[in-house]
């Protein structure tokens, strides 16, 4: 069984790096772009510590995706959603569930696997050769 689960590895780290990147992205647009409507990031101004946030997961989001530059991408986004949540999260309360940073510390720590491990076969990186 292990053989048979190890052996999609490869195209699984492609695809946890490309879904990170795209959920990533999606926070981007809606608080950049201001998509789909109805968000709570439509009253996010360009230049707040919001809107730095969405310029990063815009732009890294996107470079996450097709996988260019993905070890210090996903080192930087792992730094940016734990000050996300050291910042935004963390004095509401102790507790993750309580706070709702949930999701920040879960894409912290996906962005940190990411950096340690690359972006997988199926990515600019490995198309253009570097080690992933």
């Amino acid at each position: 069984m292990d053989q048979t689960f190890a052996r999609f590895q490869p195209i699984a780290l492609s695809l946890f790096r490309f879904i990170t990147g795209l959920l990533m992205f999606q926070f981007g647009v809606a608080k950049i772009l201001k998509f789909p409507a109805g968000t709570q990031f439509e009253k996010v101004e360009l230049f707040s510590l919001i809107g730095a946030a969405g310029t990063l997961e815009l732009v890294l989001g996107a470079m996450l995706m097709i996988g260019l530059c993905t070890r210090i991408v996903a080192f930087i986004l792992a730094g940016e959603m734990a000050f996300a949540y050291f910042i935004g999260h963390f004095p509401r309360g102790f507790y993750p569930v309580l706070n709702n940073g949930s999701l920040a510390i879960a894409f912290c720590f996906a962005c940190l696997y990411l950096a340690t491990s690359g972006g997988g076969p199926y990515s600019v990186d490995a198309a253009m050769g570097k080690k992933s």
